[in-house]
């Protein structure tokens, strides 16, 4: 008797031994089979992108889960923020909602302002949104956080450099 999955390329073998796992990992995790099924996908679409790493996995499961983690953690904070979003346009009036299409365009610019301030730390990153959304001085914000202002000044340096090696880095701003 053959086995059962010779002939199959890496991947194919991969998947079929460890994709009902990763699902009803994920599963488990998000309580929604769509969320689940949506991530293993995304998780075995990473490797198709990095064929080079194939070869090197010796603990597939602890790979799979590693990745899917990572994604299942960027699928909350989407969802957070799209549920934070649609709390806010309900406090609004009817006739000021934005056009759908200007609705998708903010949630992006919200997603990927998220994903920029996610590498900060704690106190840079809300000197940066007192600054850019409260409009605070640095004298204001520094009171509120409990520092100096030229503790204010360091953090939006930290910011501002964050910003630029993201930008070399070839991230999205």
């Amino acid at each position: 008797m053959s086995a059962p999955f010779v002939g199959l390329d890496p991947l194919a073998q991969l998947y079929r031994q460890h994709h009902g796992w990763l699902q009803t990992w994920l599963r488990r995790r998000l309580g929604s089979r769509e969320a689940a099924a949506e991530l293993a996908q995304d998780t075995f679409e990473r490797l198709l992108r990095q064929p080079g790493l194939l070869s090197q996995l010796h603990a597939p499961r602890a790979f799979l889960s590693t990745v899917a983690h990572g994604l299942m953690v960027k699928h909350c904070q989407r969802r957070d923020l799209e549920r934070a979003y649609l709390e806010a346009l309900a406090l609004m009036a009817p006739d000021s909602h934005p056009s759908p299409e200007q609705q998708a365009q903010t949630l992006e610019l919200l997603l990927a302002v998220q994903r920029l301030l996610a590498g900060l730390a704690e106190r840079p990153r809300r000197a940066f949104l007192l600054a850019r959304l409260e409009g605070l001085g640095y004298a204001e914000i520094a009171a509120q956080l409990g520092v100096s202002e030229r503790m204010v000044k360091n953090y939006m340096a930290q910011v501002m450099l964050h910003c630029l090696r993201l930008r070399q880095q070839g991230g999205d701003l």
